[in-house]
C-alpha cells in the first residue's frame, strides 16, 4: 500500500502480514489526506487502519511540534482504550521517533503537563481531562492537523457530544478528520456530517449484526438465582477466560465478590476504580490468574484481551446495539466463541429488541425455579460474600477519583482498607459444585433442552418485588 518502509520493519516486527478489510480499504484514502468515516465493530483491526496512516503523513511531512502543541489528536471514551491506543502508535512508529502521549483521568496532572509542554506528534486523549489542560492553558490546539474521533456511538452515551465540540472548535478547519463508530445512531450520524467534509465511507460489518462464529444461547432464570448460574457455570474448567457484562458498577462488584466467594477467580472493572485497579485487574485476566472479569459496558470498550472464550451477558443492555458491541468480544482473529445471556422476566422485551436488530432468534432454555440453583445460591451466601474483597481492593488502595475518566473529583469519603471482626470462617469459600463439563443449554435433569419459543413465555413478577433499574 506504499507506507513507509519504517513502518513496514514495524509490521514485521510484530508479525503482521495481511491487512484486515478496514485497514485494507482506509489505508489508501487515509494517506491521500481524505476525511474517513468508518463503521466497523471492535476486534476489526480499526485502530491500525488509522495509525499507519498518519504515521505515514507526519513522516513524509515532518515538522518540530511547538511546544503546548500537538498535529495529531485522537479522542478516545475511556482511559484504557486511549492507553491501548497510544501503545499502538508508538509500536507501529518505533523506528521514527515521534513524540506520543496519552491524557486521561484518574491519575495526577503533573506528568501529563510535562509532556505537554514539549510538544507532541501525537496526542491520544479523553475528553474530560483534555478539557481541563486547555483551559488550564497546557494545550493549545491551532497547529493540529489531523483529529481522528474513535468510538463515536460510546462518547455519545457517556455525554460527551459537547465536549467534542468544544475540543473541535478549537482545531483548525483546515484539517483530516478520522470519524469510527461501531453503529451508526441517528445523533451520530449528524455529529459526522458536522465534521467530515466528502469522506470516504467504509462499512466492513453490517449495522447490528454479530459475529457468525459466536454461538449464542440465552438461559431464563430468576434475576436472584443469576449469581448462582454464574457460579455453576464456572465450575467447568472449559471456561478458561470470560467477561460477564452488568449493568452497574456496584453490581460488577457484588457479581465479582460472589464469585470470588463461591471459588471462582474473578475481578470488576468500572469507572469507580482506580487507574491503577483496573491496570492491576486488568493485567491479572491477561495473565490467567483471573478467570472471570466482570465489567460495565463503558470500561469494557478499552478492554483488548485475546483468547476470551466466553461473554455473558449478566443483564441485558437497554441498547441493543450494545448486545452486538459485548459478544464481540469473544471469536476475535477467526476463533470461535461462545455469548450466553441470563434473561430475567422484566427483560424479555429487552431481547426482543435484541432479536429485532440482529435480525435472528436466539435459541434459549429456561432454568427458573430450579431447586439445584437455589440451595448453591444459599450455601454461598451463607459463606459470607460480603466480607470477600475482590483483587484489586487486595492490592491497591480503593479508588478515589470519582467517576469515569472525567475531571477532578475532590469530595467523597475515603475507602476503608482495615479489616472487620467476625466470627472465625466468615468470608470463606464456598466449596465448588461438583458438575463436569456444565451445558448452559441442558434442563435441570442434565438432557438436552427443547425450549419453547420466546414468544410462549410469559413474563412472571413475585408478589411485591419492585422492576429492577440501573443504578448508573
Amino acid at each position: 500500500m506504499g507506507l513507509n518502509p519504517a513502518l513496514l520493519q514495524a509490521l514485521a516486527s510484530e508479525n503482521y502480514t495481511t491487512p484486515t478489510p478496514i485497514q485494507a480499504q482506509s489505508i489508501p484514502d487515509v494517506m491521500t489526506g481524505r476525511d474517513l468515516l468508518g463503521i466497523a465493530q471492535t476486534g476489526t483491526g480499526k485502530t491500525a487502519a488509522f495509525a499507519l496512516p498518519i504515521l505515514h503523513r507526519l513522516a513524509a511531512n515532518r515538522v518540530a511540534p511547538l511546544p503546548r502543541t500537538t498535529r495529531c489528536l485522537v479522542l478516545s471514551p475511556t482511559r484504557e482504550l486511549a492507553s491501548q491506543i497510544a501503545e499502538s502508535f508508538k509500536t507501529y512508529g518505533k523506528h521514527l521517533g515521534f513524540r506520543v502521549a496519552v491524557i486521561f483521568g484518574g491519575v495526577k496532572y503533573g506528568g501529563q503537563e510535562r509532556a505537554l509542554s514539549q510538544g507532541l506528534d501525537i496526542l491520544v486523549a479523553a475528553p474530560g481531562r483534555l478539557l481541563d489542560h486547555i483551559q488550564q492553558k497546557n494545550l493549545d490546539l491551532s497547529a493540529t492537523e489531523i483529529f481522528v474521533l474513535d468510538e463515536a456511538d460510546q462518547m455519545l452515551d457517556l455525554g460527551f457530544i459537547k465536549p467534542i465540540r468544544q475540543i473541535v472548535s478549537r482545531i483548525p478547519a483546515k484539517r483530516q478528520n478520522l470519524f469510527f463508530s461501531a453503529t451508526m445512531p441517528s445523533e451520530i450520524g449528524k455529529l459526522a456530517a458536522e465534521l467530515l467534509k466528502d469522506p470516504k465511507r467504509v462499512q466492513v460489518t453490517p449495522q447490528a449484526t454479530t459475529v457468525q462464529r459466536i454461538k449464542q444461547s440465552v438461559v431464563w432464570i430468576e434475576q436472584g438465582r443469576k449469581r448462582a448460574l454464574l457460579t455453576e457455570m464456572f465450575s467447568d474448567p472449559g471456561y478458561t477466560r470470560c467477561l460477564v457484562f452488568t449493568k452497574t458498577k456496584h453490581g460488577a462488584d457484588k457479581v465479582a465478590a460472589y464469585l470470588e466467594a463461591g471459588g471462582v477467580e474473578a475481578g470488576a472493572i468500572h469507572g469507580n476504580k482506580s487507574q491503577p485497579q483496573r491496570e492491576r485487574t486488568l493485567e491479572a485476566f491477561k495473565k490467567g490468574k483471573l478467570r472471570v472479569l466482570v465489567a460495565t459496558d463503558i470500561a469494557a470498550r478499552g478492554i483488548d484481551v485475546d483468547g476470551v472464550s466466553h461473554v455473558v451477558n449478566f443483564e441485558l443492555p437497554y441498547v441493543p446495539e450494545a448486545y452486538v458491541h459485548r459478544i464481540g468480544r469473544t471469536a476475535r482473529a477467526g476463533a470461535d466463541g461462545t455469548a450466553i445471556s441470563f434473561v430475567a422476566g422484566d427483560e424479555m422485551k429487552l431481547l426482543k429488541d435484541i432479536e429485532k436488530v440482529t435480525r435472528q432468534k436466539i435459541p434459549a432454555i429456561d432454568r427458573r425455579n430450579d431447586k439445584a440453583l437455589g440451595a448453591l445460591d444459599a450455601a454461598i451466601s451463607a459463606a459470607g460474600v460480603a466480607k470477600k474483597p475482590t483483587l484489586p481492593e487486595r492490592e491497591g488502595r480503593p479508588a478515589r477519583d470519582g467517576e469515569g475518566e472525567g475531571r477532578r473529583n475532590r469530595g467523597g469519603p475515603r475507602g476503608n482498607s482495615r479489616r472487620s471482626g467476625g466470627p472465625k470462617g466468615e468470608g470463606q469459600r464456598a466449596p465448588r459444585p461438583e458438575r463436569s463439563s456444565y451445558n448452559p443449554m441442558a434442563t435441570e435433569q442434565g438432557g438436552a433442552g427443547s425450549p419453547p419459543p420466546v414468544a410462549k413465555l410469559k413474563r412472571r413478577r413475585r408478589p411485591g418485588r419492585k422492576p429492577v433499574t440501573a443504578a448508573n
